[in-house]
């Protein structure tokens, strides 16, 4: 076997890197209650703590059992948490005092319990999967009838459905697993001593469940777990440090097939081996560069062949090779520990040399030293037919090829012709010219026509160059060595060239499907919605594979149907539908060249790793065309990429509807709190003054009248300005705001805002700092004036009594620039811009005083449909002080001279 450089694979460094941090899972694996799985990890446990061990008891079911009594005595017990159901309380592992305790090692029994309704999570193994995170060791028992996929199983045997169960993937997290077994006999006298269950229970205990065929076949699937786990770690081992194996700890067939007919005789060897045995096997196919060359018989018979090997329950793998197939297996069957190789043997071509008519077979008995291999004989219906492709390919049909190749020699007998008549080089190493052309043809066409150039070559040079010329006959024994050496050298040259253009146009191939697969992941990451992503995808399967596909799923009311196919396609026949429909439902491939519905003319693929299936995407290769194994794993490929880009679209849809519902949410809560309280507010003050003015009536006197009925107008115009801000946020929301553009002088618009205000602005000196040829903007006086009062109120509102405000107002280029600046609190600078948003309020500073949070965003929303802007910014020396602006109209300094002069008439 070749020296090949070996490295960790980095599949198995990444899943090492992904355990660091966290805790380590050990299972006490049992057959059935009672064989002593937390007598195991209690002693385990008092082991530990003996070494110095911080060692803990996060739950542990006693039963009433004196030895689980006494080998707890002396162990830390973390409190239990209680929880009431069904007014009992409950007690339950709580799971926070064990991270808030931290030990190095927490002892969890029964992994599969159910938890009491209002616990951290459902099942106690999820709970444990939070301790593993928090970097805690846990120790844990379980027994086998409790794994999800032994459920079904588990029912036949003992005629019990187990209700609480563990998914296998916490077992896969184990990194220790410790079988404890009990003969069958044992657990039955250990039943009847009353050290499972109390005496009533025995008798229907051993009735049902625990009867000796039962437990002889759960102690079965137990040890059969248990095994195939620690394969896995074992070969996970290998991985991690690039071991190269194999290790035969465990029994692995590797059966080889290709196109062959013996290939359907070696997949039912290989199954009655691997039950016979009672081990698994895996189906390989290489795919090398002349696959797809291969006649659609051919192809038809290495998918029959591998569609029984998946009937049969076989792991199927497709592989991609160069020249040498034998040791592409090998290193395959390295990396998966496999221990057997069967491989069927053709008839060797006695007509080539012994390098060409090497078979696969032979290569592998040669190289395989560290397996067993089995070798099939055909029978004399499938003899002459190697199990794989000869590493010799089949003859070049194409009559092109071997004619450019007869001109390369001829142009290569011209040179030397030319040459020997310069006298430069003697007749013997003539035969170097042909060399080139024989390159040629190997590198451009291959192995038969440079096969074909090297005997035309040495056809040429028997003719022109050896004596006597222009005859095949020759006279000297020394031009025949020559002849003989140059037809080897041509041939193995040829040969070489011809093996190292296979190999490029086989990386070459795998470039161009690396190059298709990265190309559609660009395309699926660009594509912003659904529609895109299905277009894309039935657009880059079909021009990929020659194909036609579609792509299916569930319509509104759950059933299926079309949603894109290229070409456009909007009908299936019955036979299709009833393909796709099962695919559908059983989350497996059906249809064309799959195992179940094969007339279907369509192949459906499920979309999505797991049940249920998103939906399913249908190719339909058309006449004549066939697939290759590799064509097959780009497509299974692409499915995957389309799962992905579908989910990830559903995702940012979930997302974005999510934020939708939360922004809706937030906004109906802060309207419920603004009418609840802020609109609420000047009702209770004008109900109250009206009714001291009902009942008080004459008492009160004529000032204390005008002082009720001032209140109310002050509440009754609040209450008018909050329900005027509610409207106008309305209109904005829907778009209904119309701007009248007229001519605006804002002097105006702020006296009248201040008219409309007098009540609220008393408490506060109020500075103009407004010219007299301020300039006239275009726009609705009435919206401008409910955007200037909204900022005075919201000024006077924050600004302690007795402040200033200063409006000020300038012209800057073509625009307006007014400010209203107050000597309040101010505002942070990181909530200068959220102000302007619906029903924000300041934390701090501001956001004293009660409000509905609408007045700035109305205003926002006024100046950008005038053309507009408004921000905030500090004043000096403190405070905040708003900024608008507005456009300026056109003919400013004329309207305003008319305008002021009709007011001086």
């Amino acid at each position: 076997m070749p020296e090949t450089e070996t490295r960790p694979e980095p599949e198995a460094l990444l899943a090492a890197a992904g355990r660091e941090g966290r805790g380590r899972l050990k299972i006490f694996l049992g057959a059935a209650p009672g064989v002593g799985k937390t007598f195991t990890m209690l002693e385990a446990a008092r082991q530990h703590v003996a070494e110095g061990l911080d060692v803990v008891v996060g739950i542990v079911e006693r039963h009433g059992r004196a030895d689980t009594e006494r080998l707890l005595a002396g162990l830390e017990i973390v409190p239990r948490r209680h929880l009431f159901y069904r007014g009992r309380a409950m007690p339950e592992m709580d799971v926070d005092a064990i991270i808030s305790r931290r030990p190095k090692l927490v002892l969890v029994d029964e992994l599969a319990h159910t938890n009491v309704e209002g616990s951290h999570h459902a099942k106690r193994w999820q709970d444990v999967e939070d301790l593993l995170e928090a970097g805690i060791d846990v120790d844990t028992t379980l027994n086998i009838q409790h794994l999800e996929s032994l459920n079904d199983i588990v029912a036949r045997i003992s005629g019990v459905r187990v209700r609480e169960t563990v998914p296998d993937t916490v077992l896969e997290l184990a990194d220790d697993i410790e079988l404890v077994d009990l003969a069958p006999e044992e657990l039955l006298n250990r039943l009847r001593q009353g050290k499972v269950y109390v005496q009533e229970q025995v008798g229907r205990a051993i009735q049902n469940f625990f009867s000796k065929g039962n437990l002889t076949a759960l102690r079965e699937l137990a040890l059969r777990i248990a095994a195939d786990r620690v394969d896995a770690q074992m070969t996970a081992h290998m991985r991690t440090h690039a071991i190269p194996g194999p290790w035969p700890a465990q029994e692995r067939i590797l059966v080889c097939v290709n196109e062959a007919p013996v290939a359907k005789a070696l997949i039912r060897v290989g199954k009655r081996m691997a039950e016979r045995n009672r081990s698994a096997w895996l189906v390989v196919s290489v795919a090398t560069p002349t696959t797809e060359a291969l006649p659609d018989k051919a192809k038809d018979s290495l998918v029959e062949a591998l569609r029984l090997a998946e009937t049969l329950g076989a792991e199927i793998v497709s592989l991609n090779a160069g020249a040498d197939i034998a040791q592409t297996i090998l290193d395959f069957a390295r990396s998966r520990n496999v221990s057997r190789i069967l491989i069927g043997r053709g008839r060797p071509r006695g007509f080539l040399p012994s390098f060409l008519r090497e078979t696969v077979a032979d290569s592998l008995i040669k190289q395989a030293t560290d397996f067993e291999i089995t070798i099939v004989s055909p029978d004399s219906r499938t003899a002459g037919s190697d199990t794989l492709k000869m590493a010799l390919p089949k003859p070049e049909r194409q009559p092109a090829a071997y004619l450019w190749s007869l001109l390369a020699v001829g142009v290569a007998a011209v040179v030397a012709q030319f040459v020997l008549s310069l006298t430069i080089m003697p007749v013997e190493g003539l035969a170097l010219l042909f060399l080139p052309a024989v390159l040629f043809a190997a590198t451009r066409y291959g192995l038969w026509p440079s096969l074909f150039s090297s005997v035309a070559a040495f056809l040429a040079y028997n003719f022109l160059f050896t004596e006597p010329y222009h005859t095949f006959t020759v006279y000297r024994e020394s031009e025949i060595l020559t002849l003989f050496l140059f037809l080897v050298v041509s041939i193995v040259t040829g040969n070489l060239a011809a093996r190292l253009r296979m190999q490029a146009t086989a990386q070459q191939a795998i470039a161009e499907r690396t190059a298709r697969l990265y190309e559609f992941s660009r395309k699926a990451v660009s594509a912003a919605s659904l529609d895109d992503v299905i277009w894309a995808s039935v657009h880059h399967v079909a021009s990929t594979l020659k194909c036609d596909s579609l792509i299916l799923g569930p319509d509104p009311h759950g059933s299926l149907s079309i949603l894109g196919g290229f070409p456009p396609e909007d009908n299936l026949d019955a036979k299709d539908w009833g393909a796709a429909e099962w695919a559908f439902e059983h989350h497996e491939p059906a249809g064309w060249s799959s195992v179940t519905l094969p007339a279907s003319s369509w192949l459906f693929l499920p979309i999505g790793a797991s049940a249920p299936a998103w939906g399913l995407v249908g190719v339909r290769f058309r006449q004549g065309a066939y697939p290759t194994p590799a064509d097959r794993r780009l497509l299974e490929a692409l499915v995957d990429q389309i799962g992905v880009a579908i989910e990830r679209t559903r995702l940012a849809s979930d997302m974005e509807e999510t934020r939708v519902l939360t922004e809706t949410e937030r906004l109906r809560a802060a309207l419920l709190s603004s009418v609840s309280h802020d609109l609420r507010t000047p009702l209770v003050s004008i109900i109250g003054a009206a009714s001291s003015l009902v009942e008080a009536g004459e008492a009160l006197g004529e000032q204390g009248r005008h002082a009720m009925a001032e209140a109310i107008l002050e509440e009754g115009e609040r209450l008018n300005r909050y329900v005027q801000n509610l409207l106008d946020m309305t209109r904005l929301g829907y778009g209904a705001l119309q701007v009248r553009h007229e001519p605006v002088d804002m002097r105006e618009v702020v006296g009248a805002s201040m008219r409309r205000l007098k009540n609220v602005l008393k408490a506060h000196r109020v500075e103009l700092d407004l010219p007299a040829d301020l300039p006239v903007i275009s726009g609705d006086s009435a919206l401008l004036e409910q955007v200037v009062t909204n900022i005075l109120d919201n000024a006077a509102k924050y600004a302690p009594a007795g402040t200033t405000l200063a409006v000020t107002g300038r012209a800057v280029g073509r625009r307006l620039v007014m400010s209203i600046a107050d000597e309040g609190p101010g505002i942070p600078a990181a909530d200068r811009e959220k102000i302007f948003d619906m029903f924000y309020r300041v934390r701090a500073g501001d956001a004293q005083q009660a409000g509905t949070g609408l007045g700035l965003s109305i205003c926002r929303g006024i100046l950008e449909a005038h053309g507009g802007a408004i921000r905030a910014e500090a004043a000096e020396p403190n405070g905040t002080s708003i900024v608008i602006e507005l456009p300026i109209l056109a003919d400013s300094e004329d309207t305003v001279t008319a305008r002021r002069r009709e007011a001086a008439i």
